[in-house]
Formats: C-alpha cells, sequence, structure tokens
C-alpha cells in the first residue's frame, strides 16, 4: 500500500522555494521506494497564481509534489519517465486523501504543463 513513510520537513528559502530540513521518503506501489534527500529545493505545485485556480489547488498537496519535483529531475532514484512521475503524484494524492475533484484536476495540470520542466535540473542542483 502506498504511504509516505517520513513527515515533511521544510523551511522558506525565499518567496517561491523551500528547502527540505529532513528526507520525505514515499512507498509507491507504482515505482517502488523515493527519498527526496534532506537540502533538496522544491517549490512544491506550480499553480498559476490566478484567482480561481489558486483558490481552488494552491497549497493543497506539499508533500505529493515534493516527490514529483524529485522525480521530474535528471538523476532521480528512481529515474523514471514523465508519464511515470506524473501517476506517482496522484497516487501520492490518493494516499493522503485529496479529493477526487483536487487529484485529477491537479494531474491533468503536470500532464498538459509539465513537459516543459521534465528533466530540465539535474538533482545535484536542487540540493543545498
Amino acid at each position: 500500500m502506498a504511504e509516505f513513510k517520513t513527515s515533511l520537513d521544510a523551511r522558506c528559502v525565499d518567496d517561491k522555494y523551500w528547502l527540505l530540513v529532513s528526507s520525505l521518503t514515499y512507498q509507491s506501489d507504482l515505482i517502488g521506494l523515493v527519498n527526496v534527500p534532506a537540502g533538496f529545493q522544491t517549490d512544491f505545485a506550480s499553480v498559476p497564481r490566478t484567482p480561481i485556480a489558486y483558490s481552488l489547488f494552491g497549497d493543497r498537496a506539499h508533500h505529493e509534489s515534493v516527490i514529483h519535483d524529485y522525480l521530474y529531475r535528471k538523476g532521480s532514484i528512481p529515474l523514471v519517465d514523465r508519464k511515470a512521475a506524473d501517476s506517482v503524484f496522484l497516487e501520492a494524492m490518493k494516499c493522503r486523501g485529496k479529493g477526487w475533484f483536487t487529484r485529477y484536476a491537479m494531474y491533468l495540470g503536470v500532464r498538459l504543463g509539465g513537459a516543459a520542466s521534465y528533466h530540465k535540473k539535474e538533482v545535484a542542483e536542487t540540493i543545498q
């Protein structure tokens, strides 16, 4: 059964980025164990800042977004294709009890808009 093995522990770096203080570990039924190392930088979910979109989906999936951000980087372990990373994002949202509408709208968002950022950075570039 998919589950987060550790809690999210992050601190704000600036107006956009957060730094993991300790590793975040997720057991996926789809790809196995994902361990995002301490020091990894994330922007959580990149939800457009339009009033309706952000009010519906902003600040909704931090744990899940960290896993997704990590899997989108070159050098992640495991290294997965974009579709698998997006599917893990959906799985993790379900695991954490996000509602159907939120899960599928955010999943659709990464399927439609994620190509521009997939494998554009190395994991090492985002660790401090």
